[in-house]
């Protein structure tokens, strides 16, 4: 008697063991996949930080932060602590400055004030941490 219900506790438990097996292995990223998705996320970050950076080479931009008494040198070195978010909004903001400042436009306000709030969120981030 004890031995049947000892086989039939063993039975059980494989049974139930089993769907729950086969559901995590579909819910499983192949290592392929992960490492898409990761070289993904690289690419994307050096693309922001590049535009970002080319920003501050800008002689327009040179002149505002100096202007301003920003450092561009600590500006830049720190670029390289962002990620995410914060990386992304910076380099949203860097192409719009790009994109007046190819289109022939001289500064205007907006586009100096752009530059300087870009300028400060970094050297902020920079002070905090």
């Amino acid at each position: 008697m004890r031995m049947s219900v000892m086989a039939w506790a063993m039975l059980l438990t494989f049974v139930a063991a089993v769907p729950l097996a086969s559901a995590q292995e579909m819910h499983t990223a192949s290592p392929a996949d992960l490492d898409a998705v990761l070289q993904q996320h690289a690419s994307t970050s050096n693309a922001d930080r590049d535009v970002v950076l080319g920003l501050l080479e800008r002689e327009e931009v040179k002149k505002v932060a100096g202007a301003a008494g920003l450092d561009l040198r600590r500006a830049a070195s720190a670029v390289a602590a962002f990620d995410g978010p914060e990386l992304a909004s910076l380099a949203a903001q860097a192409r719009q400055v790009e994109r007046s400042l190819a289109g022939g436009q001289s500064i205007t306000i907006s586009t100096t004030l752009i530059i300087i709030a870009l300028l400060v969120i970094i050297l902020i981030v920079v002070a905090v941490d």
